[in-house]
């Protein structure tokens, strides 16, 4: 279903139908704790509204906000004052956003008085239902308001509340640690192609492997006792940890998750 709604109330409108947008009403609408009738997508590309139309039967795919309870805000960072206050000039009274770099003073100037802001920080897994978000709320925001976030965000990964200070902290560590993860994977495939390996099938292993050991502590938990467990006394991979651990490579992640912690503070 496609355009208006006409004098219809729309519970919840997602603002932007990017990937993350799309993820998160998959999630949602996947969770059966929102019904597809009172779910909304604003889109301003032509095209992309005719792809969600396609994705989601059923969701009021639209280029504008219609009357609504609440609002997601899956904008780009320089696009949310204008969303939120758009949002709230449509009627909605809870926000949620997802953008980067924008504080909850910035969103709630926006959207005005009598409006409940929660800033989300998700990350890119969200996409295939495995993320890890941290919310915070506003100075209206009650726990009513992060209920009602955590019930968009559970449908797509895990949810911790954190106050907003450590929301940069969270960049830093889950919001770019993606990066980080692919890069080790890129690097392991690179070595075991330089010991004679053939791509596609270093790749595969390296997948396998990171898949394996990522299930393993989440059954488990405690990192520390898994890597001593897969350590036998000279063998090969205390040999292989010997290496990083004289590289310094606690340290470079270290310096890795303050930079850009750092640069989330300055761009907030």
């Amino acid at each position: 279903m496609s355009a208006t709604t006409g004098s219809e109330i729309i519970d919840l409108v997602m603002i932007g139908g990017g990937n993350m947008g799309a993820a998160l009403l998959g999630g949602m609408v996947n969770s059966g704790a929102f019904s597809r009738e009172q779910l909304a997508v604003v889109e301003l590309r032509e095209e992309r509204r005719t792809e969600l139309t396609e994705m989601f039967p059923g969701i009021i795919v639209t280029e504008s906000i219609p009357p609504c309870r609440s609002a997601v805000l899956a904008v780009k960072p320089q696009g949310v004052a204008g969303a939120a206050a758009a949002a709230a000039a449509a009627g909605a009274t809870r926000l949620l956003s997802i953008a980067a770099g924008v504080g909850i003073a910035t969103i709630e100037a926006a959207a005005g008085p009598n409006v409940a802001v929660v800033r989300c920080m998700p990350n890119t897994p969200a996409l295939v239902g495995k993320g890890t978000s941290a919310i915070a709320g506003g100075s209206t925001a009650d726990d009513d308001d992060l209920a009602w976030a955590e019930s968009i965000l559970g449908a797509v990964g895990i949810v911790d509340r954190l106050p907003e200070s450590q929301l940069d902290v969270f960049t830093g560590v889950a919001g770019s640690g993606p990066a980080y993860v692919f890069l080790v994977a890129e690097a392991l495939i690179e070595a075991a192609v330089a010991e004679g390996f053939d791509p596609d099938i270093a790749e595969r292993i390296v997948t396998q492997l990171l898949l394996g050991a990522s299930t393993l502590l989440a059954q488990q938990g405690d990192p520390a006792t898994l890597r001593k467990n897969v350590t036998s006394p000279n063998g090969t991979t205390a040999a292989g940890l010997a290496v990083l651990e004289a590289q310094g490579l606690r340290s470079i992640f270290a310096s890795a998750v303050n930079a850009a912690t750092e640069r989330s503070r300055e761009l907030g």
